[in-house]
């Protein structure tokens, strides 16, 4: 199913049109991902591993880098280029969107904005280049309440000291760079979190269980273990204690990157469902002919459509300098709440067959779960959007 275009609109005229150059870009991916992700998903679901070749391929295509500069290796595009990668990843495999999402999104978002100019002529070319990058913020204590981190730092000569344990990291499998919050003074609260870089080889960092997850089961989700890790003071990004900011800021981006892959995901489960629909055949007739099947599918791609402008708003006004926050959550809320309901109609319009694995649509359904639980619920979105509404 094409995306259309859309050029008017009542407040922003232009925020989720195609340049051409962009259509050129889409395409490519899109084709990519059907050619090479999309038969890789089946197994990659049933093993709970991704595929180390794809993930060559990622870095070769420049998917790991978008933003980053050409002169640290990357690809010099823009966020806008990252939502419609992350999006058309997403209609073939959720999970190889993802992590291509926390790549660019988080990761490499954080480094470009608050990394010293040392730091990305260090890391910024190997996470282009080959090397996966890991954010670490959750904790067990620590979801919605992202700042009740109890992770520590402890300053000593050249170098701190971290001890704690973090959850839920993605990309944590693959990564070899993690970019990790903790508390540097644990008495001064949220204003004694930093941020700091650390390399997978450190001693006393150890990347841990991995979990066995409902959906998205080829993204690795990891819990990390810090025992007297020394990490340089030179790997601390940002300022000592502005951790909570960088934190915050990139979180508000990344959701954008999570809306992408809820609506890549529901476009996936639109298409399957309009070529059963016309395939299967009941009554001596296709299903498509049945008014009831074209209302859920015509539906469905209502809410598809309004999803992906949502999506297409917001990461435009973040690639221009406007304020996003708000739009961000409103369309990672409402794309997580299309992903969930269109993948489940789709299921049902494929019956039976729908709620075996040897069709794609429930592996969709599984994991369009995750869009309303991670980097930030859908009630953290909405008490965000109702706070930014009423000034508060």
């Amino acid at each position: 199913m094409a995306d259309s275009a859309v050029t008017s609109g009542p407040v922003f005229p232009a925020l989720t049109s195609i340049s051409e150059e962009e259509q050129m870009f889409r395409a490519s991916v899109r084709q990519f991902a059907r050619d090479k992700v999309k038969p890789l998903a089946r197994r990659m679901d049933e093993e709970g591993k991704f595929s180390p070749d794809l993930l060559r391929e990622f870095f070769e295509l420049g998917l790991m880098g978008i933003e980053i500069p050409e002169e640290f290796g990357g690809a010099g595009g823009s966020f806008f280029q990252c939502v419609l990668a992350i999006k058309e990843l997403s209609a073939a495999d959720p999970s190889a969107a993802v992590i291509v999402d926390v790549q660019n999104t988080l990761v490499n978002n954080a480094l470009l904005r608050w990394a010293s100019a040392e730091q990305k002529k260090r890391y910024l070319p190997r996470l282009a280049g080959n090397v996966v990058g890991a954010y670490a913020l959750s904790e067990a204590g620590s979801g919605s309440d992202a700042f009740a981190l109890a992770t520590q730092a402890a300053a000593q000569g050249d170098h701190y000291t971290l001890t704690g344990r973090k959850l839920w990291i993605t990309n944590a499998a693959e990564a070899g760079i993690f970019l990790l919050f903790a508390n540097a003074d644990p008495p001064a609260g949220y204003r004694g979190i930093t941020a700091f870089l650390i390399e997978r080889d450190t001693p006393g960092f150890r990347v841990g269980k991995k979990e066995d997850k409902l959906g998205i089961r080829a993204s690795s989700t990891c819990e990390l273990l810090l025992e007297d890790c020394r990490v340089p003071k030179e790997n601390v990004v940002g300022e000592v204690g502005k951790g909570y900011k960088i934190a915050i800021e990139t979180l508000n981006e990344g959701r954008i990157g999570i809306a992408a892959q809820m609506t890549g995901l529901a476009r996936g489960a639109l298409e399957y469902a309009i070529d059963y629909a016309r395939e299967r055949k009941q009554f001596g007739r296709p299903i498509a002919d049945f008014q009831g099947v074209q209302f859920q599918l015509a539906q469905m791609a209502v809410d598809v459509e309004a999803a992906r402008n949502m999506t297409y708003n917001a990461a435009r006004l973040k690639d221009s300098g406007r304020p996003f926050v708000k739009e961000a959550a409103m369309a990672k809320l409402f794309a997580s709440q299309v992903a969930e309901r269109v993948s489940s109609v789709a299921v049902e319009i494929f019956g039976g067959y729908g709620f075996t694995k040897d069709y794609p649509v429930e592996k969709l359904w599984r994991d369009s779960k995750i869009g309303a639980i991670y980097e930030g619920t859908s009630n953290m979105q909405l008490q965000t959007i109702a706070k930014l509404l009423l000034g508060k």
